[in-house]
């Protein structure tokens, strides 16, 4: 989808109908404008239920001050203002009261973007605004003096966050990955230290993001590659909804043969993906003309090495990723479906995924389904992609149980001679 052709008053709507389902902002809180190419601002109208918002609910506000709408535009209008004044690169502005990043504001502490690589290089360094009242002109000025010292992130002091992009999409982004990271910062405090990444880890993660690779011409597709495209762009759509990752993060990819298999693009938005957009991989070719997930080399070393593995998926999801970025281990033993799904989950290190993909495609045995890489994701294979998006859910819900009893007492784990009944009446490879 190409949202630079959408006007902004649809941009609104969609971006805002995608924080409150997903429940980031609440019927009354958070606002979005966007700066067009006349000088005009649009934005969200005050006092209108986030729920059920329209483009012809959008107010447009002239440069002069003239007000264009059936509503009064936000009262929080004068930071956005405020905002394009001191920062003419920014053409959109994003502001909401996620749970995760309130509780940072209202401890007037500024969350760990180091913990996981990609939230550094896309929300940058974060700055914090003094609290001011709401709607107030000085509250507008202390968010664009942060802005102005070249943050685009900025947590508002008891109220929530602010950020500032070239569009709104990239003002998204920012947005749902730095509550990502801190909701699995809140997590991992609640069982164990995290530990973040250093500089020159995240440098070196960045300088992984491309993939070169000689391209083919698709001059064929069979029915079951058709068939395997849409149940890809299906299950990462749910997965996506179900927040297991981030819009630009996440890939999913199913065997085709054993020469070829299909897997998600790099940093297309997983909302939206279609077939078309999923890009194959035969041998060391890709499909001309896409880039694929730049984990393409571990997911062809796993097929080669693994025949009854038939789909992949890497996700991040925040409670799994409590336990990547601490010392703690995900212990599958918890109730009998978790064990029969997860079975033994190793925690591998940090860039092994890319650094070593044969030793790391070793690991995935028909007792070692799934494996986590210290502060970057958790790999899930199974026997089709129905079957391994189970064991991810499963594996987070997992995760999520084992952190909630930590407020309330000691997890008991299944033991050895249970463990060795489930196995025989379940008739699991040992």
């Amino acid at each position: 989808m190409n949202l630079e052709m959408l006007h902004p008053a649809d941009q609104l709507v969609m971006f805002m109908e995608r924080i409150y389902g997903y429940g980031m902002t609440t019927t009354s809180g958070g606002n979005l404008s966007i700066l067009d190419d006349n000088g005009d601002i649009w934005i969200t109208p005050g006092s209108i239920d986030k729920g059920s918002l329209t483009r012809n609910d959008m107010v447009r506000i002239k440069p002069d001050g003239t007000i264009i709408g059936n509503h009064k535009p936000s009262s929080e209008y004068p930071f956005h203002q405020h905002i394009y004044k001191s920062r003419p690169d920014l053409k959109a502005v994003l502001h909401a009261h996620p749970p995760a990043l309130v509780a940072f504001s209202i401890v007037r502490k500024l969350p760990n973007t180091s913990l996981i690589p990609n939230v550094k290089f896309s929300c940058g360094e974060i700055g914090m605004a003094k609290y001011s009242l709401p709607g107030s002109s000085d509250l507008g000025d202390k968010i664009s003096e942060e802005f102005a010292k070249g943050f685009n992130t900025v947590i508002l002091e008891n109220h929530g966050v602010v950020i500032g992009a070239k569009t709104m999409f990239d003002a998204f982004k920012s947005f749902e990955t730095l509550d990502f990271s801190a909701r699995l910062e809140i997590d991992a405090n609640n069982i164990g230290t995290p530990k973040p990444l250093t500089p020159e880890q995240i440098d070196w993660y960045k300088s992984r993001q491309n993939v070169s690779m000689d391209e083919f011409v698709a001059h064929n597709i069979s029915s079951e590659e058709k068939e395997a495209r849409r149940e890809i762009c299906k299950l990462i759509k749910r997965a996506y909804n179900q927040q297991l990752f981030t819009s630009t993060q996440g890939t999913f990819s199913q065997r085709i043969d054993d020469e070829s298999f299909i897997i998600t693009p790099a940093l297309s938005d997983r909302k939206y993906l279609e077939p078309e957009d999923i890009v194959k991989i035969s041998g060391d070719l890709k499909e001309l003309g896409k880039n694929p997930s730049r984990s393409v080399e571990l997911h062809r070393e796993i097929y080669k090495q693994h025949p009854h593995v038939n789909s992949i998926i890497i996700a991040h999801p925040p409670c799994i990723m409590a336990f990547a970025v601490t010392e703690e281990t995900l212990d599958s033993r918890t109730i009998p479906e978790s064990y029969i799904l997860m079975r033994k989950i190793p925690k591998l290190e940090f860039g092994s995924n890319y650094m070593k993909p044969k030793e790391t495609a070793a690991v995935f045995k028909e007792n070692t389904p799934i494996a986590i890489i210290n502060n970057d994701c958790v790999i899930v294979t199974g026997s089709g992609l129905l079957n391994a998006f189970d064991r991810l859910e499963v594996a987070e819900y997992s995760a999520k149980a084992i952190i909630a009893a930590k407020d309330i007492g000691e997890v008991v784990a299944i033991n050895d001679e249970e463990i060795n009944d489930i196995e025989e009446a379940f008739n699991l490879v040992k």
